[in-house]
């Protein structure tokens, strides 16, 4: 298997911090202003199925894949095309929403594990969500597929004992009141602590980048990505096949880090069709670390 397959780690869904936009200042802002795109469902064009096609073939021409035109078009879910019957195309992946009375762009981002200020653009920058609204890109994808066997959460731990959780994941209130994402979670420890891979894999990434500072990303089976980030060492390299246990660094404080105590910075992620989607840590962690908050 080449490497290429492992090295499109860093998607637009990757920030360790992803503020909210001011919605307020976006929903009143004029048209010439205002750069927001119509509604993804305001965008669905049709298409005539014509003889010969397939559910793959029309997937292929407008770039999407056949899970988001079966969702949309529940006829195309059948053993036989609907031949000269129109069916709905939209500008991109995702799924059509019932949205619940009450629930914000935070409630749906929390749900479907994409950024809320994505959610607010692709719906066309409304202030509140409307009833009905487009998700693009989420793991509903992968709902139908089989799990892999027997997995109940990592086997390992990220450090050699147990350390209290100093910044959990999720949506955290920043010094100027705005929300943000935390894609991860930060393990306090001591600068020069071992980090160990919590399971087997191969090395997609080690080197450094951006934020995260020195980073080491390893793929898993079932999907799913660890990441390790602000390490002072490296002890791996891109494309070595690793171990539970395996040492990949050391602790330490390069990049951008969100808290002054030095600590590993650790991520859970699950390949969707959004891309490397986070996940918490702490429901993939079968050693829990202490929680401070």
């Amino acid at each position: 298997m080449t490497l290429s397959r492992w090295l499109p780690v860093f998607s637009s869904v990757i920030c360790l911090v992803a503020p909210i936009p001011n919605l307020a200042t976006a929903q009143s802002s004029s048209p010439s202003e205002n750069s927001c795109p119509a509604p993804a469902l305001s965008r669905l064009q049709k298409h005539k199925v014509a003889p010969g096609e397939t559910l793959n073939s029309i997937a292929q021409r407008y770039s999407l894949i056949p899970e988001t035109l079966v969702e949309l078009n529940p006829s195309l879910s059948g053993k036989s095309m609907p031949m000269g019957r129109d069916i709905l195309i939209p500008p991109f992946n995702g799924i059509r929403v019932q949205v619940p009375a009450g629930a914000s762009w935070q409630d749906l981002a929390e749900a479907y594990g994409i950024r809320a200020d994505i959610l607010f653009e692709v719906n066309g920058c409304s202030l509140q969500p409307p009833g009905v609204v487009f998700v693009s890109g989420v793991n509903w994808v992968l709902a139908n597929r089989k799990p892999v066997e027997n997995y109940t959460g990592f086997p390992g731990y990220p450090l050699p004992t147990l350390a209290p959780i100093a910044f959990n994941y999720g949506w955290h209130q920043n010094a100027d009141g705005q929300a943000q994402f935390h894609s991860g979670i930060d393990l306090l420890a001591e600068p020069g602590t071992t980090v160990l891979a919590v399971d087997s894999g191969t090395v997609a990434f080690t080197g450094q980048q951006g934020s995260y500072g020195n980073l080491v990303v390893i793929n898993h089976e079932g999907g799913r990505q660890s990441r390790y980030a602000h390490l002072s060492r490296l002890s791996v390299r891109t494309g070595q096949r690793i171990k539970a246990g395996t040492p990949l660094g050391t602790v330490g404080t390069t990049g951008n880090p969100d808290i002054d105590q030095p600590h590993l910075h650790f991520e859970v992620r699950f390949n969707a069709p959004a891309g490397w989607v986070a996940q918490d840590p702490e429901l993939h962690l079968t050693v829990r670390p202490i929680n401070d908050e």
